[in-house]
């Protein structure tokens, strides 16, 4: 379910204060978050986060076409280790 258009995306005050500190500065060292809810703003494009998976931070260079999507949708939480099945008998 998406968010009211009303209140707008919602972004980490906190997030966006650390992104525009790092654009002034210069310093090009990843932000680290937990932050997976976070909506991706044109701000963020050249930014690079250690988003968190719940297990570690995964490292996410924020490109154009990453605008309007969740920074969780970039750091998956499950691994896929295959189907059981065939091969394992033989």
């Amino acid at each position: 379910m998406s968010r009211s258009l009303k209140k707008g995306p919602y972004v980490d005050e906190r997030l966006i204060a650390k992104v525009e500190r790092n654009q002034r500065t210069g310093n090009r060292e990843p932000i680290r978050t937990w932050s997976r809810d976070c909506t991706i703003v044109p701000e963020f494009v050249g930014a690079t986060f250690l988003v968190h998976n719940g297990k570690n931070h995964l490292r996410l260079y924020v490109t154009e076409d990453m605008v309007g999507h969740k920074l969780g949708e970039f750091s998956p939480t499950r691994i896929f280790k295959g189907h059981s099945g065939g091969k394992g008998k033989k």
